[in-house]
């Protein structure tokens, strides 16, 4: 068992979640009560400072308060300074010798969760690596291990002759560094590691003048993976679901609603800490985790929601589940295995969103072309029905599609890259609950084929991948673009947002709405007993 120490010198140690952390990787139970006040978390709300040129980060105490800085010189001592705002800007340092930062990328992925089931794979081959996310989502070979560039590149021509042939060198030669550098009362400093402080009051952060959001806790500035900093927020998790529920669920949802949206939020959070181990903290502040805007924007019914339910988490088999939701499922909701790579989990399944039976699944599945299509002309009597992604129709040009496609090979350093026209696409494989597998797509470099969820990072029109093609020809019966028929919003998995409103509003409690959308699941108070996350078998 490997556990990745904190090079944070000014870190505070949080005991709780350093033994959750314990508990993601070994797949054990607390060994002392725990409570929902008990945790903390470590929030990334700003993940890449120092990409763009002159950026500014400005960070200032709210009312009277007062923050207070700490951080270690450069011959190691705690320097402890106060102030009521700064700004904190990024320098490039010269370096006296220009210097090697390279890495060997073994996969890339749309999505954290296909990431870790290539992960998981990679390590079952003997080979170490961490999941990061400089952009995308990728898998790498991990850099401590394979420390020198003799190491990476025997590691890189070993896994091509045993038939890898995506995996790929990253380098870059670095002639200068960036630095963090603030002033207070005059005094320049330039810390690795940077600890914010406030007395009471939330602290005031904006970048470059802008989106000025409050933060409760207190936050970090510390180096990540990509040559960069990221701003860790350090909050408990019951304030953090003030920052998350308000604004996944929406300020319309009924109170129900809201209630099971901050159940799963909750159990979300405490089971997906383990995402931003590579740059040393939890979660991010985006869609990539949940939405988390800090104390801005709180609202009066969500705040009652996280206090009605506090401490609940949604639970299967005594284990936290995987608490996946999206916006609308089109009327169908997703198994685990139809959108991504990896092992099922048994409380994810294709059910028809709608509390009146609608279609049988069991007896038609979405997975034969012509069924599907009948399904989606459907649009009475579900949940969703109304809302206007529930259904969908978008139309694209064979010259945007085919740019969409090499913007999204070219990431993946992918051989047929340098396409220039798609000649034809075609879905060739759908799942029980309609959405595609595999579609296949001809251009004038050759055939390649899009699995799952990597053709809505493919493609800008899909909002989903419950759809189907429809051509477009002129009127010379010339192929000139393509239509995508479909319905929802998102990958279709676990609780529909719009579908808990309408149950809601139909008088369902919000573990009856839970109990819906993933069965066979309990919701439970957090105890010392429950399993965070089992090691993969």
């Amino acid at each position: 068992m490997e556990i990745t120490k904190t090079h944070n010198p000014v870190r505070r140690k949080h005991l709780c979640i350093s033994l959750f952390s314990l508990l993601i990787l070994i797949g054990a139970v607390c060994a002392f009560p725990v409570t929902a006040t008990d945790v903390e978390l470590e929030v990334g709300v700003v993940q890449r400072f120092g990409k763009e040129e002159k950026e500014k980060l400005l960070i200032a105490a709210t009312g009277e308060d007062t923050l207070t800085l700490k951080f270690n010189d450069n011959e190691g001592q705690q320097q402890i300074v106060q102030t009521d705002q700064f700004t904190v800007e990024i320098v490039k340092q010269a370096l006296s010798t220009p210097i090697l930062r390279e890495k060997v990328v073994l996969s890339d992925h749309a999505t954290f969760e296909t990431a870790e089931d290539s992960a998981n794979k990679w390590k079952k081959r003997g080979i170490r690596v961490e999941i990061t996310q400089p952009g995308q989502w990728q898998v790498w070979a991990k850099r401590d291990v394979y420390k020198t560039p003799l190491l990476r590149r025997w590691l890189l021509e070993n896994l091509k002759t045993k038939g890898f042939k995506d995996i790929y060198l990253e380098l870059e030669i670095l002639a200068d560094t960036p630095q963090a550098t603030f002033t207070v009362a005059g005094q320049i400093y330039s810390p690795d590691y940077l600890e914010i402080i406030s007395e009471k009051n939330p602290i005031q952060v904006s970048v470059n003048q802008e989106k000025v959001r409050h933060y409760g806790g207190s936050l970090r500035l510390q180096p990540n993976a990509y040559g960069t900093y990221t701003l860790v927020n350090n909050i408990s998790l019951e304030l953090y679901l003030r920052g998350v529920v308000p604004h996944e669920i929406g300020p319309s949802a009924p109170l129900n609603a809201a209630k099971a949206q901050t159940i799963i939020a909750r159990t979300y959070a405490l089971r997906n800490i383990r995402r931003f181990q590579a740059d040393n903290y939890q979660l991010c502040a985006t869609t990539h985790c949940q939405v988390y805007y800090g104390l801005s924007d709180t609202s009066a019914k969500a705040d009652q929601a996280v206090a009605a339910t506090k401490g609940l988490v949604l639970t299967y088999e005594n284990e936290l589940v995987d608490a996946l939701y999206s916006s609308t499922t089109g009327g169908v909701t997703a198994k685990f295995g139809d959108v991504w790579n990896g092992e099922e989990r048994p409380y994810l399944k294709a059910i028809i969103d709608s509390p009146k039976k609608l279609w049988d699944l069991s007896e038609t599945s979405l997975a034969k072309e012509k069924d599907f299509r009948s399904f989606i002309s459907l649009k009475n009597d579900f949940n969703e029905t109304g809302r206007n992604v529930f259904r969908w129709n978008r139309q694209a040009t064979l010259e945007s599609l085919s740019l969409d496609l090499q913007k999204y090979l070219e990431k993946r350093k992918h051989p047929l890259a340098d396409l220039q026209m798609i000649q034809w696409m075609e879905v060739t494989e759908r799942s029980e609950s309609g959405r595609i597998l595999t579609m296949k797509v001809e251009t004038d470099k050759g055939l390649l084929e899009l699995h799952k969820n990597e053709i809505r990072s493919a493609f800008h029109p899909p909002r989903s991948t419950l759809f189907y093609l429809k051509p477009i020809y002129n009127g010379e019966k010339n192929l000139k673009g393509f239509a995508f028929i479909g319905g929802g919003f998102g990958h279709g998995v676990g609780m529909s947002q719009y579908g808990s409103y309408n149950l809601a509003k139909l008088g369902w409690s919000p573990e009856k709405i839970l109990s819906f959308y993933y069965p066979g699941t309990k919701v439970k108070h957090l105890n010392d007993s429950i399993i965070f996350l089992r090691p993969q078998q």
